[in-house]
């Protein structure tokens, strides 16, 4: 790290979107960035090694204005995210990401990313009836609460360029989502998505793409700007799995409702989510461009690829 290098804050640093950020940076040591690695925890085995990496260290609460402003001084540019599963609630969501937006204001952040989602319920109202209302508010909390949060950056004139991420296919490996015996033995990866097509990418690309917008600077404060590796239906995510383990894994197309039927924790969320990509195709696809995401990533991963560095970690049973 050098005086001369301008400091980005990133929150989340020893998560996947953060993590990957962090890494970006500090790949690239002849760059215009250095890494400021915001955790609850900066003794955690992640902060260490980020440390060991040439990061600066240093603690803030996302539940804590006043810690994410004294971390955020100095800071030319930050990455904000917050991570909706860890607690289930679409309000604690917004109340970070309200943390966020006023604290950068305060430090006077030049270039904001806000890991963001669409609010689905400016396709859906609550009053259409195709999918359930949850939480009695929203159609799927966890992409409604992040896009109603966008106006937080907005109306506090916050310079943020708004970043729409994809399906991490790291989801098959830490989120239950990879394939399962079904009765007969035989693998089946389960996605409510019929033959549309489901945008995807590696989180950590996610973190190179955000590098790419720090790098290109003003030029997209304001913009919103979707992400994706590849766009893939069922089938083709099945035949991909099919080559990288070995072993026959098929498509098993349910439908929205049958997923929200799981029972699992947030089932009922995500099968409204897969149910809005899937209604909803073209626009969600049209919106996250695989060129422009290689443009920011020149590195950016297929599928495939991805499947040949991940594949030994995915669970099959």
């Amino acid at each position: 790290m050098t005086d001369r290098k301008k400091i980005i804050a990133v929150a989340g640093a020893t998560g996947a979107q953060g993590g990957g950020l962090a890494r970006a940076i500090l790949a690239d040591p002849g760059g215009a960035f250095s890494v400021r690695a915001m955790t609850r925890d900066v003794n955690s085995d992640k902060a260490r090694e980020l440390a060991l990496l040439g990061a600066e260290v240093v603690a803030a609460d996302i539940d804590d204005e006043a810690s994410i402003r004294k971390a955020l001084e100095g800071a030319h540019g930050a990455f904000f995210v917050t991570f909706f599963w860890a607690h289930f609630s679409p309000e604690k969501e917004r109340a970070e990401a309200r943390n966020f937006a006023r604290a950068a204001k305060s430090a006077d952040v030049r270039h904001v990313i806000w890991s963001t989602l669409e609010d689905t319920r400016e396709w859906i109202p609550l009053s259409d009836k195709r999918m359930p209302t949850l939480m009695g508010k929203y159609k799927v909390p966890h992409c409604d609460a992040k896009g109603e949060s966008d106006r937080l950056f907005s109306d506090l004139e916050v310079p943020t360029t708004f970043l729409r991420t994809s399906f991490f296919w790291e989801n098959l490996i830490h989120f239950g989502m990879g394939p399962k015996p079904a009765e007969d033995g035989k693998l089946a990866f389960t996605l409510p998505m019929g033959e549309k097509k489901l945008p995807g990418m590696a989180a950590e690309d996610i973190g190179r793409c955000a590098y790419g917008i720090f790098k290109r600077g003003p030029a997209l404060i304001g913009r919103t700007l979707g992400i994706a590796g590849e766009h893939l239906t069922g089938e083709q995510m099945a035949a991909a799995l099919t080559q990288a383990l070995g072993r026959k894994v098929f498509y098993n197309a349910v439908t929205p409702e049958t997923y929200r039927g799981f029972g699992f924790p947030g089932a009922d969320d995500l099968g409204n989510m897969f149910q809005f990509k899937r209604d909803f195709e073209e626009y969600y696809c049209g919106a996250r461009s695989i060129a422009e995401s290689r443009s920011l990533n020149p590195a950016l991963q297929t599928f495939s690829a991805w499947l040949d560095g991940n594949k030994q970690f995915i669970p099959l049973e």
